[in-house]
């Protein structure tokens, strides 16, 4: 058998390649699947019977992202479609907004009673559930089309991040031989997110919770477990209790945008003694002026500016976007406050490729910038580190990558 192996490691497939290439990838996963992936899961606790009915019938899934078929080499895609390369305000677009608003009000009243227990056992407000469920699922409403098993085991045997989807393969297969999930019902995104709340399958084992008491967690059908498991998901994370997220606030040119970021925290008083300051009008409220904030601008000078709170950083433990966690936090607040939309405007950014990004970090990190990794990704530091390599350029600072900058940074 090893010899077999051996062969077809030295060809040289793609995710295009023939019937007769991939015929023969699909005999290498079914000989992955038994030396390598059971023998893991068996000492996980996992059955033979468990194994088999899981793989029965499944084969590779070749219409996932970042595959690398044996012998092929990583292709990193020259475009990415997220909501950072381009306008950050697509990300809040009004039928996405609104209808997890309007949904998520009547979800409040349909499921008041355990949104209720739920924020007295776990701290976390019963409007922030509900936004992350929303986005999740759009409260258990969007289809979750995908055999978890054929997700991972393809993407556990041949993606860029094989190690990591291996070890959530045989965490699913645990879940499974547990029975949480009722019969065919262990579907997933094509990541391998699972159920209404996208909980990957290590996180399901480690933070899924019974919240209707009937000895099961059961994400996919059950309103009840699903509501508190997302509660119990950010009070482990670290949600501190009667802390709001944070604060749309209008952000004058004497506090400069490099100022952003979870490292650069200050009391919300010292910011507010800066000149920052709501853009409701309101004051801050009290309790929160003695407590650490952060200043966050994820479009730079080209959008809407926050003070946030650790609790901001809590969402993004759930999903690592700036975006995402603002969109939570936003839409609860108009859950439960009926607020509108923000006050500033995000400017139509022009949409960027990850390797322009990635260019410019790579000519800050020569220039002695920290940029978390040239990894085309915009995140907190990069833009940071923008605004002060500006700022020493004689530039105003916007603290956003833009299509003149790569040039500019290059010269």
């Amino acid at each position: 058998m090893h010899w077999i192996i051996i062969a077809l490691g030295l060809l040289v497939f793609s995710t295009t390649a023939s019937a007769q290439d991939r015929a023969a990838v699909e005999q290498q996963f079914q000989v992955w699947l038994q030396d390598t992936v059971w023998p893991q899961a068996k000492a996980k606790g996992v059955s033979r019977q468990t194994m088999t009915q899981a793989f029965d019938g499944i084969t590779l899934n070749w219409k996932l992202p970042d595959l690398v078929p044996p012998g092929s080499a990583a292709q990193t895609p020259k475009q990415q479609k997220q909501a950072e390369f381009g306008s950050s305000g697509r990300y809040f677009n009004a039928g996405s907004v609104q209808g997890a608003t309007s949904v998520g009000r009547q979800m409040a009243r349909r499921h008041a009673a355990t949104l209720n227990r739920v924020e007295a056992d776990s701290g976390v407000p019963a409007r922030i559930i509900l936004a992350i469920w929303g986005r999740e699922s759009g409260y258990g409403q969007v289809p979750i089309p995908h055999n978890v098993f054929r997700v991972l085991g393809t993407k556990g045997f041949m993606s860029t991040r094989a190690d990591y989807f291996t070890k959530e393969l045989i965490a699913a297969l645990q879940i499974a031989q547990a029975g949480h999930a009722p019969p065919g019902t262990m579907k997933s995104s094509w990541a391998g997110a699972l159920g209404q709340p996208q909980f990957m399958p290590s996180s399901f084992l480690t933070f899924a919770a019974d919240g209707n008491r009937d000895g099961r967690a059961d994400i996919w059908a059950s309103e009840d477990d699903t509501i508190a498991s997302i509660g119990n998901y950010l009070a482990q994370h670290g949600w501190i209790t009667g802390r709001d997220w944070g604060f749309e606030v209008h952000v004058p040119a004497s506090v400069s945008c490099a100022l952003e970021g979870p490292d650069q925290g200050k009391p919300i008083q010292e910011w507010a003694a800066m000149g920052i300051t709501r853009v409701s009008g309101k004051p801050f409220p009290k309790h929160e002026l003695a407590g650490e904030g952060y200043l966050m601008m994820p479009a730079g000078r080209h959008g809407p500016a926050f003070v946030v709170t650790p609790n901001f950083y809590v969402l993004k433990d759930y999903n690592k976007s700036d975006l995402y966690a603002l969109f939570v936090g936003h839409v609860g607040d108009r859950i439960q406050y009926g607020v509108g939309n923000f006050k500033a405007r995000w400017d139509k950014i022009g949409a960027l490729y990850r390797s322009d990004i990635a260019a410019m970090q790579r000519a800050l990190e020569r220039q002695g910038h920290d940029v978390g990794g040239a990894d085309g990704l915009p995140g907190f530091k990069t833009r940071r580190s923008i605004g002060r390599w500006q700022q020493a350029s004689g530039f105003a600072p916007t603290c956003f990558p833009d299509a003149g900058l790569k040039a500019t940074l290059n010269q």
